[in-house]
Order: C-alpha cells, then structure tokens, then sequence
C-alpha cells in the first residue's frame, strides 16, 4: 500500500477512533456535570495541570524523534525503552511527593488524595509508549484508532460508574487509570512485533533523539506555561469553583480543535517525515492542512458561539450559566489556536524543533503582563481576553516561522480561509 492511501486510510480509522472517543467524553462531562459540583472540576483540572506539567519531562519528545528519523535500531530503541521507564519512575516520585505544595498554593485538602492517585499515570503508561510510536511511524493507525476506542469505553464507564456511588473526584482519576491500563496493554499486544526489548542500555546509541529532545522539553515547557498560567492565576487566585467554570468552558470551546485537529495533525507528519528532502511537496500540504482544519473548525465554532445560551443549561443544567460568555471569548481563541498547530509538522519535519521553543518564550513574554493587566481588572473574564490575545499574536509570529521554512504561502491561505470566516460570518 502507497504513503498515500495508507494516510487516507489511517485518516479514515483516527476520524472513528475520534468521533466515537469524543462521544463517550461529553457523554461523561453532560453525566457528571449533573452528579458532581463545579468545585470538584475545579480539583480535578489542577491535578490534570500538575500531571500534564510532569509529562513534559517524561519522555523528552522520543515520539517525535523516532519518526523524524524513521528509528528501527533494535539497541537504540531498547535504550530508549529502558530510558523512558526510569524517567516515568522518577516522575511519579516526583508528582506524588509534590501534594502538599500543591494542596498549599491552591488551599484545598482534596487535592492530596487526587495527585497521590493521578502519579500513579507514569507507573502505567511507559510500559507501552514506545510501542504506540512506532506505530505512529508505521502509519498503523488502525491498531491506535482500536486502543483509543477501547481506553475510552472503559474509562467512561468506570468514572460515572463511581460518581454514581459518590466517589466524587477521585471517579474521574479511576477513570483515567482504567483508561491508561487498558490502552497500555492493547499497545504492547499490537507493538511487540516492530519491537522486543533487549537487555542493552547505551546513551551514546541515542544521542540525536536526545539532542532533538532537548528542544523537545524546552519547547513543552515553555508552551506548558503559557498555555497554562490563565488556569494557574484563576485557581489560585480566584478559588476552584471558579476554575471549575474556566475550564469546563475552555474544554467545550476547544473540543474541536482538540478532536479533529489530531485527526489530520496525526496522520500529516509521520505522512511528511518520509518527504522531508521535498521543499515544494512540504508547502503544498502545509496548505492544505490548513485548508482542512479551516473548513472543519470554523463552521462548529461559529454555531457553539451562536447557540452556547441555550445549550449550556440543557446539557449541563443552570448550574453552568457562568461559563457562556467565556464560551464565546473562547471560540475565537480556539480558532487561532488551530491555525497555529500545524506549525509543529513542518518544524519537525524539518528537523527544527528549536523554533516552536523560541515561539513559546515570545508568547509567554507576552502573554503574562497581559494576564496581569486584565486579570486586575475583569478577573475571570479579563484572563479569558488576555489569553485570545496572546494566541492572535502567537498565530501571526507562527506564520512568520512556516514562511522561513517553507516559503511564501499567506496569498493562497488567505483566499482560502476566507470562505469559511464568510460561511460562518452569514
């Protein structure tokens, strides 16, 4: 089977895998949104910031630099293995003994248990991460679109299961590590044959991955931070109920971006890694993946803009009518936001990670006197405006890096999206 059809194909199997994991996650939300208070959303997604934090360091991009270069070294991947798994260990020492600064800054008991538990992510997945790499890299993308589906049956039925029985947020952890266990074992079951590990360890075998890794890290963490210190300064400052209203409006507004985005993103560059010596083929479907996400993003976030009031209190009950008009600064936000994804496949196929560091320290210098500033003076929705203007200024600074990369593309990509902006504008 040709690259192309089997990018078609795996397209295909991610847009399944997607729509019915997507499902099953608002499913969840619109249930335990009835079942559980804001507060405990709010508790849940400060552990979810602490673990995302941690997971910046736990594999220093090896999914990235075993694609970029096609890595079939049976010694260098055992390396990497073996790395991993220490790196996973060494981490959930670290996230489970952090509790009680985080239970400190955010002055909440509950999160002691909730991070205590969630830790226990790095002690599951590492086990199989190298095996769902390298079946990125092999475009198997059946096989991950069956695990994502399995993950997330389980998990969805095991967290409202549990909020049903008043386990209240420590149901959406268990939920989570019923997910992980279950993807785990699938990649394991489904990658053992690209890969056994040996009992071989030689940093010196995996030098680049660790050179390409680095920027890895610098870049996730810096786009950690700017990404994430407006749910930071709400948390912390302003309690977490009212971080549990931020974030379940910024999940809602950005569902598109985080669900059909991959669709395409995660096809695209292992697709472009293999043509990565073809400057004019690279622009080409940089234009192109632009186009898609335009025409599939846009229309979904101008109708959640359009109709959030009446579909905020049938879903999620009264409760929720604080977050409508942070719903509707976020669907700008989460366009620009998935305009500027598409960067990471070029610069990476490029072999370019350096730069998506250097554009997340611009934004972050950006970004926090913005916060500060707006946040002084409208709190809760002055973070939100703060955070749609720095993703504006982080897209233009995007595009500016794809034209050093790839060349001149702004005439084309301008008349293209405007179809969509008009469509949604009408």
């Amino acid at each position: 089977m040709s690259n192309t059809k089997k990018a078609i194909d795996g397209g295909k199997w991610i847009t399944i895998s997607t729509v019915i994991s997507t499902a099953f996650q608002f499913l969840q939300v619109m249930i335990l949104a009835r079942l559980l208070d804001p507060a405990v959303f709010g508790v849940v997604s400060v552990s979810t910031l602490i673990i995302n934090f941690f997971f910046i360091f736990s594999n220093l991009g090896f999914s990235n630099s075993i694609i970029y270069k096609q890595e079939n070294d049976q010694k260098a991947l055992s390396t990497l293995y073996f790395l991993s798994l220490m790196m996973g260990f060494v981490i959930f020492l670290a996230v489970y003994f952090s509790s009680p600064l985080v239970v400190a800054y955010y002055k909440e008991p509950r999160l002691d248990k909730v991070i205590k538990l969630a830790s226990l992510y790095f002690v599951i997945i590492y086990f199989g991460q190298i095996y769902l790499f390298l079946l990125q890299k092999e475009l198997r993308f059946k096989s991950i679109a069956i695990m994502e589906i399995s993950g997330a049956v389980v998990g969805t039925g095991v967290a409202i299961g549990l909020a049903y029985y008043g386990f209240e947020e420590l149901s959406l952890i268990y939920g989570q590590l019923a997910m992980h266990v279950v993807r785990t074992g699938m990649q394991i079951a489904m990658g053992i044959k690209f890969f056994i590990p040996s009992l071989y360890f030689n940093l010196g075998t995996i030098k680049e991955h660790i050179r390409f890794g680095i920027y890895n890290v610098g870049d996730g963490l810096l786009g950690f931070i700017q990404g994430n210190v407006d749910t930071i300064v709400v948390g912390g400052v302003l309690g977490v109920k009212s971080l549990g209203y931020y974030t379940v409006a910024a999940q809602l507004a950005i569902f598109p971006v985080t669900k059909l985005n991959p669709i395409i993103l995660q096809v695209a560059y292992p697709l472009l890694a293999k043509m990565k010596d073809n400057e004019s083929e690279l622009k080409r479907s940089y234009i192109k993946i632009l186009d898609l996400i335009s025409y599939l993003n846009a229309p979904l976030l101008a109708g959640l803009f359009i109709t959030a009031g009446s579909v905020i209190p049938i879903l999620y009950g009264p409760t929720w009518l604080p977050t409508i008009p942070l719903i509707k600064i976020f669907v700008f936000q989460s366009f620009f936001s998935c305009l500027a994804h598409p960067l990471y496949t070029i610069a990476f196929t490029k072999g370019k990670p350096n730069l998506l560091f250097y554009l997340n320290l611009t934004t972050l210098v950006v970004k926090i006197p913005l916060l500060y500033f707006f946040g002084k003076h409208w709190e809760v929705m002055g973070i939100a405006v703060a955070f749609l203007i720095a993703t504006f200024i982080n897209l233009v600074i995007n595009f500016i890096i794809a034209h050093s990369l790839i060349g001149n593309f702004m005439k084309e990509f301008l008349t293209n999206v405007s179809k969509p902006i008009l469509f949604c504008l009408l």
